[in-house]
């Protein structure tokens, strides 16, 4: 049998998680309710602003374009690098060879 105050323990750590539960649900309610339900700023953006947040939009795709293209390229980097070393490998062999035979 279980103790009182186990029980009392139990029941108080289930009051507990469920009042956070709804109080988390009430913020998120909240947060929805005030983003729906927005206002007009009435203020006027001037070109400068659009201009520089379109110049910084540009900016970071670029940067994303060059990464992954970084990334891709590195694989045929790296075997156009192996191709070269074997291509000035073998006529550094064929002339020790030719060294030897004479």
């Amino acid at each position: 049998m279980k103790s009182a105050n186990t029980i009392m323990t139990t029941t108080n750590s289930n009051d507990a998680k469920q009042t956070i539960k709804l109080a988390s649900i009430g913020t998120a309610t909240l947060a929805c309710a005030m983003l729906l339900t927005a206002l007009p700023a009435h203020a006027y953006v001037g070109p400068g602003a659009g201009l520089s947040l379109l110049s910084a939009l540009w900016a970071v795709l670029a940067a994303i374009v060059v990464a992954v293209g970084f990334v891709l390229m590195w694989p045929l980097r790296k075997m156009m690098r192996k191709r070269k070393a074997n291509r000035t490998a073998k006529p550094a062999n064929a002339n020790a060879s030719e060294q030897q035979n004479s």
